[in-house]
């Protein structure tokens, strides 16, 4: 069960990695949106679905939890009759992977290989920050039967639709999915619009990681790209451009007072973020945050363990 005098997570905010069986999916609508070219956004609980859509088939980008399967699967006969031809996992957490099981009864789950990884062994989410999570291993049937180390390209819908791994973001199997044709790109949990992000440094997350990564992606994209974000409605570069200039600026105040010699206490004391203080959020605070910096680049292990049953 959560302690009481942890962070409160909600459907909305990155509800992946509470448990399933304490949320009412029941009453979860989903939402379709029309991205761009043939590619759609389905929100629901959890992460963002992606949809390539054509003659060819569905390609799908993540899907939730396993109690949304029919939902989503509904939603997208909402939008054609062609079946599901592949999906794509963006990382390992329950959110975005909960439904694999289901989809691939029909449709053969593609990832790259520490997701399959992380998914087989189960172990420990955090970000050592004060929020943990404990996940089981999955079934053989969740497992993805498709993996790559470093890239790999569906062709299918007129699109060369490529999932590109960038190693230590918000995990350390991250994939981040580029619809070329229809100038879109899906971030997975690389980039998220609800505040500071929860970075899975337990997991192989990193801060710095992330930042590297999006400060890679930002130039191969067109100017005009549209964002499918993790969490959150579609967005523009301009958002993430705005995002990794957080992620630098907080970055380097926790940094500056690491090479003076004070502790995580004084940084909190002296309230050094108070300048990034709308980025906090309902699940990843500031002080969390703060937190989360200073022992990414400590390295340094500390949180509360959050056990869900």
């Amino acid at each position: 069960m959560m302690k009481l005098n942890v962070v409160v997570i909600t459907l909305t905010v990155l509800a992946g990695l509470a448990a399933a069986q304490d949320q009412d999916f029941s009453k979860v609508q989903m939402k379709v949106t029309k991205v761009s070219g043939n590619v759609y956004m389905l929100e629901g609980a959890g992460g963002n679905i992606g949809a390539s859509v054509g003659d060819d088939g569905i390609v799908v980008v993540d899907d939730q939890y396993a109690p949304m399967a029919d939902k989503i699967k509904a939603a997208l006969k909402g939008i054609t009759d062609k079946p599901v031809r592949f999906v794509i996992n963006t990382h390992y957490h329950e959110d975005h992977t909960g439904g694999n099981a289901i989809f691939q009864q029909s449709a053969p789950i593609i990832a790259q290989d520490n997701v399959r990884k992380r998914l087989e062994e189960g172990g420990i989410a955090g970000n050592n920050g004060g929020v943990k999570f404990e996940h089981k291993p999955a079934p053989k049937e969740a497992l993805p039967i498709i993996t790559f180390d470093h890239d790999v390209t569906v062709h299918l819908n007129g699109e060369d639709i490529r999932a590109l791994h960038f190693p230590h973001g918000h995990t350390d199997g991250d994939s981040v999915i580029f619809f070329p044709k229809s100038n879109v790109v899906h971030m997975g949990d690389d980039f998220v619009t609800y505040g500071f992000p929860f970075v899975d440094l337990s997991g192989g997350g990193s801060v710095e990681g992330m930042t590297a990564a999006l400060e890679e992606i930002i130039p191969k994209l067109p100017a005009d790209v549209k964002v499918i974000p993790g969490h959150g409605p579609v967005s523009n570069l301009d958002d993430v451009r705005r995002f990794v200039a957080m992620l630098k600026d907080t970055t380097a105040v926790v940094a500056k007072g690491i090479r003076q010699g004070k502790s995580i206490d004084q940084l909190k004391q002296e309230n050094v973020l108070a300048p990034w203080q709308k980025w906090s959020g309902d699940f990843i605070t500031s002080e969390q945050w703060l937190v989360t910096v200073y022992n990414d680049l400590t390295g340094k292990k500390d949180g509360e363990f959050i056990k869900h049953n």
